[in-house]
């Protein structure tokens, strides 16, 4: 299989380091990385300012690699559209292994997910992979890794969705303290927005976000609370937002014999 990988810790991660060594093992993989650290980036690309890429000598059993100056969504974006060639093609990307969690609608300002979610867009299978931890060092990876290498096979048994992406979220433990696979829904928020208020020394206020976990909710089909009951999640995640069930209610509000303009409201 050929895997196209990248992640928004930048290319010096540990999590995508884990992620080549594992994956490479019994496929040809494909890096291409932001050169620094792109966290909470979203779905940003770079319109105003060169994109540079530079190619690096391969490490980590991987086929070619690649470092960008932009963002997660540029990684893919300009890999699929002009540096990998027609036989580089990935059958699978693959996003991370994200330092730190991507859950419930946190994921709207995830570098890591965004970056799946480019992929899914121009069409490719594409999953997005974090672990649960914020303090994480290159063997507590190894897991998640290994889990990754023996799940990205089992997708070809499966009629990928269009327009979305699996969002997999994984405890950091050892294996066989993980007590199994939850198939979820995105939960409501992981944190809360607090600010810390503060004064420079030329009196000037600023901010710093410091947001606290949301205590457990009650609903055990999140992705949120498999994770702190010590279960992999994993999240199908489409891009496809319109909202077609209000349609019919709009229509009937603001629509008069099926037509519908500026006046009749």
């Amino acid at each position: 299989m050929k895997i196209l990988i990248s992640n928004d810790d930048g290319i010096a991660a540990n999590g995508i380091r884990a992620l080549a060594e594992a994956l490479s093992v019994e496929n040809d993989v494909y890096m291409i990385a932001p050169d620094r650290e792109r966290s909470a980036a979203g779905h940003s690309l770079t319109m105003h300012t060169p994109l540079r890429v530079e190619e690096l000598e391969p490490k980590f059993g991987l086929k070619r690699t690649w470092v960008t100056s932009g963002t997660p969504g540029d990684c893919i974006k300009i890999g699929l559209s002009v540096i990998l060639s027609p036989e580089e093609k990935p059958d699978l990307i693959i996003s991370g292994i994200n330092h730190g969690p991507n859950l419930g609608v946190d994921i709207l300002y995830s570098g890591t997910v965004s970056c799946a979610l480019e992929g899914a867009m121009r069409g490719y299978p594409s999953i997005a992979v974090s672990l649960a931890s914020m303090k994480s060092d290159y063997e507590d990876f190894k897991p998640a890794a290994e889990f990754v290498a023996d799940f990205a096979p089992a997708l070809n048994s499966i009629d990928f969705p269009k327009k979305s992406i699996l969002n997999i979220n994984i405890p950091k433990l050892a294996k066989e303290d993980i007590s199994g696979i939850a198939f979820t829904k995105l939960g409501d928020r992981m944190f809360t927005d607090n600010y810390d208020k503060r004064v420079d020394p030329r009196g000037k206020v600023y901010y710093w976000l410091a947001g606290e976990l949301v205590p457990r909710c009650s609903d055990d089909s999140t992705d949120i609370n498999a994770v702190r009951n010590n279960k992999i999640s994993i999240t199908p995640v489409t891009f496809e937002m319109t909202h077609k069930s209000i349609m019919a209610d709009l229509e009937k509000a603001f629509c008069k014999d099926g037509v519908c303009k500026w006046g009749q409201m």
